[in-house]
């Protein structure tokens, strides 16, 4: 009886992948660099889930046979000169996808090829944008299971939406959407922030599903200090551009109310108005009409975003 429900279930999710096929064209994009160890069994299991799907490795400098593996495991292969970065392989590949929906995940085996099936799952039910979250417990260390936790919180802060997982590379998006914010896109590790968040903020549907994150195959080329720099400020960076007076609001707020406190005290204490309470309450000023100026330079990308849209749906 068991052996039966299992064939049962497998020859359901056989099914599922067939009719979604039969709906979407799915294209995988894979970024790698010197992944020859994990690289081949990876295209393996993908070609044998999703036969008609796009297969896309794009080799961001590698110096062992990444290339040449897959190549000879029928992925269309496109090759950069020299390293330019995780981002960057992202949006070389994204370019060359012709998709409706295009799946990204790590050549290092990390992610499972088997769980691409419940973020199409997502997608047909009409999100955007689908990541596979990370159980907590699988993160490689301590020091990124926190980091994560806190730019989670962060980033949710500035969109407004709760955020599950920030920087988790698996994730599936309609590749018309996804085109949109390619020149937003850094060339590092920080794609998934950017990404992630400019979907958020343009309104678009972000679905989450939970994952579990192997294992990589070879060594790491995230550098945590480093990179989790740059994630805090491209968080800033990004809410700062779609959401403006989430941003600018609460410093001006913040420095009014220093400046009231500090003119309090010297009032009190001196009986006078001082130029530091003068600068603060000029600084809330500038920042709260920062803010507005940029609200201003956010919608202008927003109309630029529905023009495009309509535009495309009126040429499909």
């Amino acid at each position: 009886m068991k052996m039966q429900a299992i064939g049962e279930e497998c020859v359901e999710t056989l099914l599922q992948i067939m009719v979604f096929q039969m709906t979407f064209k799915i294209s995988v994009v894979l970024p790698a660099k010197n992944e020859e160890k994990a690289i081949g069994e990876t295209l393996e299991r993908l070609v044998k889930l999703y036969p008609d799907a796009e297969l896309i490795v794009v080799d961001d400098g590698s110096t062992d046979e990444t290339a040449r593996i897959a190549s000879s495991k029928g992925a269309t292969v496109i090759g950069h000169p020299y390293s330019k970065g995780n981002g960057a392989a992202i949006k070389s590949g994204a370019r060359a996808a012709s998709g409706d929906v295009i799946v990204f995940m790590d050549a290092d085996g990390q992610h499972s090829p088997e769980d691409i099936q419940g973020l199409l799952d997502k997608v047909g039910e009409g999100f955007d944008l689908v990541v596979g979250a990370r159980e907590v417990s699988t993160h490689a260390s301590w020091f990124r299971r926190y980091a994560n936790f806190f730019y989670n919180k962060l980033a949710s802060v500035m969109t407004g939406h709760k955020i599950e997982d920030l920087t988790s590379g698996f994730r599936a998006a309609k590749a018309s959407y996804f085109k949109q914010f390619l020149y937003l896109l850094p060339n590092g590790f920080s794609y998934p922030t950017t990404s992630t968040m400019a979907f958020f903020r343009s309104g678009f549907s972000v679905g989450y599903v939970p994952i579990k994150a192997k294992q990589r195959e070879g060594k790491s080329h995230i550098r945590i200090f480093k990179d989790g720099v740059r994630f805090f400020i491209i968080i800033l960076k990004i809410g700062a551009l779609f959401s403006p007076m989430r941003f600018f609001l609460p410093i001006s707020a913040f420095l009014f109310l220093v400046g009231m406190m500090y003119y309090g005290y010297t009032y009190l204490s001196f009986n006078r108005f001082t130029n530091m309470s003068a600068l603060l309450f000029m600084s809330s000023f500038l920042t709260f009409l920062m803010g507005i100026l940029s609200e201003q330079v956010s919608s202008l990308h927003y109309r630029s975003l529905e023009r495009e849209e309509w535009s495309r749906k009126s040429q499909g």
